[in-house]
């Protein structure tokens, strides 16, 4: 399931695609439950409610969180063993599970500013991992994820002012002159694993009638003793929960800055906020 491959790419990169993890069969029933679930209105861990007159989609259509909580096919998904495998041999040891979003993403929809998830989670010693299921063919026009290769390596940055008109977050964080964006084209059933410090996002939702629907499981390193307060509780891989100490609120965080010609990241800043996730 995961190549030697697929692991020399995530240590390079931060991420990698493992292809047709879920069956097209899967993903069909994953797309038809999650719509009922949004149509029949508000859950416990929505941060708003459906509202199905607004002219903004996203306000039709919000997120979802935390559905492992109080929906079992949820839990079920989360602690998939597929999943486990991957995130097993991807970090060397099996992982926690702390979170599940569902983001709906139909067309009109604004995307996301660029972010490094850690930001959130504030998993410590370590970092988070995420496992972001597609469970639409994501392509650019309807809003991929967009992703710094290599990001991975680098500190959590601290954070600036999102455009609000092309994002549904406030914040982004800001990249090197040397650096760029790239978009990870998927199909339904593929599935995006990526290091909690890398800088990602995605795009507005261009197209006229295409969703990009994705299931998403954030977990932190099993070494992991801290994590924020809105992840608790933690579970194993096996669905037992276990106690974790909450990390701190705010931090240091890197600043761009020139050094001899190039950019470095230093330590030089404060983040005072942490928000609950986006």
């Amino acid at each position: 399931m995961i190549t030697d491959q697929h692991k020399h790419f995530y240590q390079e990169n931060g991420y990698v695609v493992v292809k047709k993890l879920f069956s097209s069969d899967e993903i069909a029933q994953y797309r038809e439950h999650y719509m009922t679930l949004r149509k029949h209105g508000s859950y416990p861990g929505d941060l708003t409610g459906a509202d199905t007159k607004n002219g903004d989609p996203l306000k039709r259509y919000p997120r979802m969180i935390h559905m492992h909580r109080w929906d079992e096919r949820s839990l079920r998904w989360v602690l998939d063993g597929r999943l486990n495998r991957c995130l097993t041999a991807l970090l060397g040891r099996e992982p926690y599970a702390v979170q599940t979003m569902l983001y709906f993403k139909p067309p009109g929809a604004r995307g996301q500013a660029l972010h490094q998830d850690n930001f959130y989670l504030r998993a410590q010693p370590g970092t988070c991992m995420a496992a972001w299921l597609a469970l639409d063919d994501s392509d650019e026009a309807n809003g991929c994820m967009q992703i710094v290769p290599g990001s991975h390596t680098w500190p959590l940055l601290c954070t600036a002012k999102a455009d609000t008109s092309v994002s549904f977050t406030d914040v982004t964080v800001p990249l090197p002159r040397d650096h760029a964006v790239r978009p990870v084209i998927m199909a339904a059933g593929d599935v995006l694993f990526f290091n909690g410090a890398l800088v990602h996002g995605s795009f507005p939702n261009t197209t006229p009638d295409r969703f990009r629907r994705a299931l998403i499981g954030h977990y932190i390193e099993g070494a992991a003793e801290q994590v924020a307060q809105f992840y608790h509780p933690a579970l194993r891989m096996d669905g037992t929960p276990l106690e974790l100490d909450l990390s701190g609120g705010g931090g240091t965080c890197g600043m761009w800055v020139e050094q001899d010609g190039r950019q470095v990241v230093e330590m030089i800043g404060e983040e005072a906020i942490v928000r609950k996730h986006e």
